[in-house]
């Protein structure tokens, strides 16, 4: 059952395309059939087929808004010079998800996803439909960099240069703890029952509370002590900007999607790859490698970006200024993406 067509929809969401990768073994066993990608491209694969770039998304949210806010001739992203193909998330609504897959696998069937099958998932897409075999870049923020983590240790061959933006290689103990808050917070809602939302448009307390919450972590204090509500995105006071930015922006999703990226946020971990190993997960790294943090994020903290980045064979950390915290990944302030352009500027002329 889809909660909201209008969500999937060409007219909210812009265009982009699906195409089925077929039958796609899960690592938690199952399989998910018929797996399709939602994504766009933009720009033009050159004849040697090496001036691709991957940009991944994250939790709740999908291609439009890294369409809309770092792809660009003004935008490092410039589809001018490169092929930029953006993959939403299996799990997000648009890509394969509870609310759209038929039967068997639809509803609380639907099967659990991990951060890698999501990066198996695009590398078939990216083989099969464009025969791409090089990536110039791979780069997304927050759960989109935990697939940009995933990408340069699973294929380190393929990808020449990576560029996560505020995220860790493996999710950590508070990261958890927070997560599991939403869990708690979705779970809430009198409409919850046995293990699902059987019709998802009713639910409000839930998703309401873990508006909340997200709210809470993902914008600094500074955010709103200096009320910066108002003066970056036009909101006349705190219960306008909760009401009218907050829950607004989590009203038209499927709380059994959010679940299920939920889960998979929680399991985020580079190290599966080599044994539990994070350090080594790290130093197998080829890509020449930006991580890029968000210097008032208190999802990701600085501190816990750069130590991951010390463990990475020549790479660099880059401190992004920004007191929207988390929530600057949507590009409300203009300066975080003039910081942003720079960087991947300086790592894509490497």
């Amino acid at each position: 059952m889809i909660k909201n067509p209008f969500y999937t929809s060409e007219h909210f969401q812009g265009k982009y395309e699906s195409y089925e990768i077929g039958s796609l073994e899960l690592e938690e066993g199952e399989t998910l059939r018929g797996c399709k990608l939602a994504y766009r491209t933009f720009g033009h694969l050159n004849a040697a087929k090496d001036n691709a770039i991957l940009v991944t998304t994250w939790f709740s949210g999908t291609g439009k808004i890294m369409e809309d806010v770092y792809v660009g001739p003004e935008h490092a992203l410039d589809p001018n010079k490169y092929f930029i193909v953006i993959v939403d998330q299996i799990g997000c609504g648009t890509s394969s998800s509870p609310q759209n897959t038929p039967a068997p696998q639809s509803m609380a069937k639907f099967p659990k996803i991990r951060i890698g099958d999501d990066v198996r998932a695009q590398h078939k897409l990216l083989t099969e439909k464009f025969g791409i075999t090089q990536l110039a870049l791979v780069t997304g923020g927050s759960m989109g960099a935990q697939q940009t983590y995933e990408w340069v240790v699973r294929y380190p061959d393929m990808v020449k240069r990576a560029a996560p933006i505020a995220s860790t290689a493996r999710i950590s103990r508070h990261q958890i703890i927070f997560t599991e808050t939403l869990q708690e917070a979705l779970m809430s809602d009198p409409a919850w029952k046995d293990g699902w939302y059987e019709d998802g448009m009713h639910v409000r307390r839930g998703m309401d509370r873990m508006a909340k919450i997200v709210a809470l972590q993902g914008w600094s204090q500074e955010f709103y002590q200096e009320e910066r509500f108002r003066t970056i995105l036009g909101m006349s006071s705190l219960t306008d900007f909760m009401n009218s930015f907050m829950k607004a922006y989590f009203e038209p999703m499927d709380p059994n999607a959010l679940l299920y990226e939920v889960w998979k946020w929680q399991r985020a971990d580079i190290s599966r790859n080599t044994g539990g190993n994070l350090e080594t997960a790290l130093k197998s790294i080829k890509a020449k490698t930006f991580v890029l943090a968000i210097s008032h994020d208190m999802f990701f903290p600085p501190h816990e970006c750069e130590a991951d980045q010390k463990l990475i064979p020549d790479s660099q950390f880059r401190l992004i200024e920004s007191k929207e915290g988390h929530f600057a990944l949507n590009g409300f302030e203009p300066k975080y993406m003039e910081q942003v352009d720079a960087c991947l500027r300086e790592l894509l002329s490497m």
